[in-house]
């Protein structure tokens, strides 16, 4: 069951996540958003070891948007992701312009899916029950071993 509709917030995507009950219907979940390159970008990002992100621990000094205002979503900006990963092309940045685009890009989404970035940078996953392991049974292809 592809997602065919109009596409949604990420962070909405992880609420329905956190809302299936079982681990079965989480996969159900995963699956109905597997076409939507930011949700499964920022599963990467949180669960394959090999992503190695080039920014500082913690929470970084920035402003949240307002919900109602915000320039960009994180369905676009997705595509920056490659700038703050070692290997990526941000890597021959130096670390203040890498940071400094980062906080943009948070300021730039939905708060909410700011802090979904957030936890992704961290490799913490950004609901409960969502693991490692649902994410491989779901998409065996996405984390490289």
């Amino acid at each position: 069951m592809a997602y065919t509709g109009e596409p949604t917030q990420v962070f909405e995507i992880f609420q329905e996540v956190g809302k299936a009950k079982t681990k079965a219907e989480r996969i159900k979940v995963l699956l109905k958003y597997k076409d939507v390159a930011a949700f499964t970008d920022v599963l990467r990002g949180t669960f394959d070891d090999k992503l190695v992100f080039l920014l500082p621990e913690g929470k970084p000094p920035y402003t949240p948007n307002i919900p109602e205002s915000v320039p960009s979503t994180l369905l676009k900006k997705h595509k920056d992701f490659g700038y703050f990963v070692q290997g990526g092309p941000g890597s021959t940045l130096p670390s203040f312009r890498r940071e400094k685009m980062f906080i943009d890009m948070l300021e730039s989404i939905h708060p909410s899916d700011a802090e979904v970035v957030l936890s992704m940078v961290a490799k913490k996953a950004p609901v409960k029950g969502l693991t490692k392991q649902t994410v491989q049974e779901a998409f065996p292809n996405l984390i490289k071993l």
